[in-house]
This record gives structure tokens, C-alpha cells and sequence, in this order.
């Protein structure tokens, strides 16, 4: 036998060692389990790993909070809002630059500037009423991407009277800042969720692939109502489900959902129920399943069609007022029940 393969066979032997043994300890750690509340709703973390990072979490989402929550009395999107001076952190940048690329990619259908319509119909961080259309009329001239820019670190106004909320896309960012926060602990198998918003990676404790359900579409504003609509094999990718089957109100018997067209000023009325987008970032599904709440059904499709790298699940009301269900075809093999 070669000298030089006597000589590295001890090596590659002690490596495999090594490796198995890293492995195998990898295997036996435990999964920690953290819930708690968080933007208005609940959050739950469940991740392989000898320490709990509970704190390390919630400190992370308290920085988003601070930026992002219009909620919060202090927050710099608060200071946006107001028009007071306030430097813009790499949370809001971040969050901002992606909402701009989403408005222009669904032609305006997801806009953070329709903030002054959403609080009129009842549904942001100021109360409202319904309006009548001279009052939409007037809201609909201080909404639009077009109103606002970003420079030198600043937002920029056309109009004092613009207003932001990233509610539709903050809530996934603040479940990949917590995915990232784990990746950088060097964590393998997670899965974070913060209402209903999903990322996932690896396999969950019982070494299989995460599974996340997706709600049937009933009117259920007080979220008692859990019934799964299906459930889809998620690994490695993010997910977010945006619906008006939770967020709504009646009045003068006619149902007013949370979803706002940004051009027409009017809660949207198109036959989607319920909108599930799968992608590699949450922050990203997030927006986009709002987007296709907005857009419709063909209108989704189209912008589908432009990003094969994207997923949906739709469930939809037929003319006859039935639930019917429409995915992407590569989702097909995902779906498992």
C-alpha cells in the first residue's frame, strides 16, 4: 500500500468519526418551543437547539416593532408619519425598498401609502368610518408609491398628508429577521411563525417535514374557527396566507373586508377568499398574498406567470358561491392532504 494513503487513511477515518459524532449530537438536542404575543397577534418558534434564544427573539422583535409598528407611539414609521425628522434604520430600508419593488412589479396593487384609505374604512392605527366616496375621492390624491421617495436615508413627501403602513409586509420580515437570527446561532430545524407567516428549515422533531395548514375561508373575526382547509409539506421556504374571512365588519348588512384596492379607494370584492403564497422569504409571500387578494384571480395568475420561483394556493367563491380551490402546479407534489 502506498505510504502517502497509509498516512491519510487515519485521517479520513478520524474525520467520519468526527462528523457522525457532530451529527448524532445534532440528533439528540433538544427542541426548544417559544410562543408568545407580538404586532397584535401571537408568534410560535420551535427550533433544535441546547439553549433557548426566547430573549434573543423577542429582542429582535421588539427592534422591529420600533421600527415598523405604526402601533407604536415611538416607532420611526410613527415619525414618518407624523413628518418629524428621524433617521431610517436598516429594518425600515429594508422593508421600504421591497414594498416599492412589489408596487411596481402588481402595477400598484400592494402599496404602503394606502395607509390614509385603510384607517378611514376601520382597519389601520387611526379609527374610521365609513366613508363616502367625496371622502374616498380626497384620500385616493395622497395615496400612491409616486407620492413619497427616499433620500439621503429620508422619506421624501409630496403631500404632508401621505402616510405609511406596512402592515402587510412587516409582519413576514419580522419571521425572517427571526429565521435569520437563528441561522446565525447556527440552527438547522426551525420553524417560525408570527400569525399565520411561516419559515421553516430542515426537519421538525419528529425528523419529517414541517407541515403547515392552511384555514378554511369561514367568517371568523374572532379567530376561534381552525379548521384546516389542507395541509402543504413546507421545508426550507417561507409562507403567508392573507384572507378577509378574519378581518371584516358588517354594517347596515353589508360585510366591509380589511383588504383596500389602493386605485379604487374601496374594500376589494373580487372572488378570492383566501390567497397562500410559498416563496424563499416571508417578507416577500407576505406582500404578495396581499397583492392577489387585490389583484383577483387572473390578475395573480399573471404575475405568477412572470415568477416561477413563487407558489399559490387560492381558494375562491365560484358563481354559484361554492368553495373551489386553484394552485400553482408545482405545488401539486407539496400538498398533502
Amino acid at each position: 500500500m502506498d505510504k502517502r494513503i497509509k498516512l491519510t487513511l487515519p485521517l479520513v477515518v478520524i474525520a467520519i468519526i468526527i462528523a457522525i459524532g457532530v451529527m448524532m449530537g445534532h440528533k439528540d438536542e433538544p427542541y426548544q418551543r417559544n410562543s408568545g404575543l407580538v404586532f397584535g397577534t401571537s408568534y410560535n418558534i420551535t427550533y433544535q437547539c441546547a439553549e433557548d434564544h426566547k430573549a434573543d427573539i423577542e429582542k429582535a422583535l421588539a427592534e422591529v416593532d420600533a421600527s415598523l409598528s405604526p402601533f407604536n407611539d415611538t416607532s420611526i414609521i410613527t415619525h414618518v408619519n407624523r413628518n418629524e425628522d428621524v433617521v431610517l434604520d436598516k429594518l425600515f430600508l429594508d422593508v421600504f425598498r421591497l414594498a416599492q419593488k412589489i408596487n411596481a412589479d402588481t402595477e400598484g396593487a400592494f402599496d404602503i401609502t394606502v395607509a390614509p384609505l385603510v384607517n378611514a374604512w376601520g382597519f389601520g392605527f387611526k379609527n374610521g368610518v365609513n366613508p363616502d366616496a367625496k371622502a374616498i375621492d380626497s384620500l385616493r390624491q395622497v395615496v400612491g408609491f409616486q407620492k413619497i421617495r427616499l433620500e439621503n436615508n429620508k422619506i421624501l413627501k409630496l403631500d404632508p398628508r401621505v402616510m405609511l403602513d406596512c402592515s402587510a409586509i412587516a409582519k413576514g420580515y419580522g419571521v425572517d429577521v427571526v429565521a435569520n437570527l437563528l441561522r446565525g446561532f447556527g440552527i438547522k430545524n426551525f420553524m417560525v411563525e408570527i400569525g399565520g407567516e411561516v419559515v421553516t428549515s430542515g426537519v421538525n422533531p419528529d425528523r419529517l417535514p414541517w407541515r403547515i395548514g392552511v384555514t378554511k375561508p369561514t367568517d371568523d373575526s374572532l379567530s376561534v374557527n381552525n379548521e384546516l382547509q389542507t395541509v402543504i409539506n413546507v421545508t426550507d421556504k417561507a409562507m403567508a396566507t392573507s384572507g378577509n374571512y378574519r378581518n371584516f365588519y358588517y354594517k347596515g348588512g353589508k360585510k366591509y373586508a380589511h383588504t383596500i384596492d389602493p386605485k379604487t379607494g374601496y374594500p376589494v370584492q373580487h372572488s378570492i377568499l383566501s390567497a397562500t403564497v410559498i416563496t424563499d422569504d416571508c417578507a416577500t409571500a407576505d406582500a404578495y398574498a396581499t397583492s392577489f387578494m387585490v389583484l383577483g384571480m387572473e390578475g395573480a395568475k399573471k404575475v405568477l406567470d412572470r415568477h416561477p420561483e413563487m407558489m399559490a394556493y387560492f381558494i375562491y367563491s365560484d358563481d354559484s358561491g361554492q368553495n373551489q380551490v386553484w394552485f400553482s402546479p408545482s405545488l401539486k407534489d407539496k400538498i398533502a392532504q
